[in-house]
């Protein structure tokens, strides 16, 4: 198996390959493992190196080295290649989609990887885009889109930069005039706060939006708010950073394949952190979409084994 690391010079405030390399010299290159590193120039760049190795057959495993804009852009380019597994070594801010699969540490343990289990998960269809964690709109897609502004400031990353976008906002986007459908139910017509479609459970780094969710069973998990006063939503900011905004009487958090959303008013749209202006969306569920690698230090898989990690509402979190 040929073994792709695609590195995002930026993330890691641009020290990505510094900190990448000292790893592959410790373990890959110690096995005599066949790899590959290459830093990307663009979206574009990466895009095409990813397309052109998949396109050969050969059986790959491209690593996401980076944060998780660097997930999205290789679960993008990877989308449709049965041939291609893939991994994630973080080195961005937040690294919100492995948390549900391990620590930091975990991951950046390129032996544990390199032993790792591949295991099948789902995605997201958005239009012609692919997620992997969460996309959402809403008060939420505007905070994502504000906190890219953010973390250009010093000492504003990860969860600080979200929260300081989520104060921003607050005063400005609470009310969202949104027609919903999930699946064949009857539309649902208000102001909401934000709607929520969640593969996974973590984003914005580390708020649980979807805290039932799972990424691999073949469900997507919708949290929908209703219109809060700005006294009553800075309230609840840190229930809902741990998850417990599920059984909140302003939310309806529930289960299905699809969700359409409609706004006479053009609204920010977000995928995995990519965001849009747009009048309509729709997010639905890609059944076992992607071969991903868990780290053998993971528990994850003994977690869902057991039971202890389930999408069972009410129970473990």
């Amino acid at each position: 198996m040929k073994h792709l690391f695609v590195v995002n010079p930026k993330a890691g405030k641009g020290r990505a390959y510094e900190i990448l390399r000292p790893l592959l010299k410790e373990s890959v290159e110690n096995l005599g493992i066949d790899y590959e590193v290459y830093i990307t120039k663009s979206t574009e760049d990466l895009n095409e190196y990813c397309k052109k190795w998949a396109e050969t057959g050969e059986k790959i495993r491209v690593y996401a080295c980076g944060g998780d804009g660097t997930v999205y852009d290789v679960v993008n380019a990877i989308y449709g290649y049965d041939n291609v597994e893939f991994a994630v070594v973080p080195l961005g801010s937040g690294n919100d989609f492995i948390r549900i699969f391990g620590t930091r540490e975990d991951f950046l343990n390129l032996d544990a990887q390199l032993n790792g289990t591949t295991i099948k998960i789902d995605a997201i269809k958005c239009g012609d885009r692919i997620a992997v964690n969460q996309c959402s709109m809403g008060m939420d897609a505007e905070i994502c889109a504000k906190q890219s502004d953010f973390k250009k400031l010093p000492l504003l990353r990860g969860d600080r930069a979200y929260t300081a976008a989520l104060a921003y906002c607050a005063f400005t986007k609470r009310e969202n005039k949104f027609t919903i459908t999930i699946d064949d139910n009857r539309p649902i017509s208000g102001e909401f706060l934000f709607t929520v479609c969640g593969n996974s459970r973590y984003y914005g780094g580390g708020y649980q939006a979807t805290p039932y969710a799972l990424p691999d069973d073949g469900l997507l998990d919708f949290s929908i708010i209703d219109t809060l006063s700005l006294p009553g939503m800075l309230a609840k900011v840190g229930g809902y950073k741990k998850g417990k905004h599920y059984n909140w009487k302003q939310t309806l958090y529930v289960r299905g394949k699809k969700m359409t959303i409609h706004s006479d008013e053009p609204a920010a749209l977000n995928v995995d952190g990519e965001v849009d202006i747009v009048n309509d969306s729709t997010f639905e569920i890609l059944p076992q979409a992607f071969s991903f690698v868990v780290p053998d230090t993971s528990t994850y898989i003994q977690d869902r084994e057991s039971g202890y990690l389930t999408n069972e509402i009410g129970l473990k979190v």
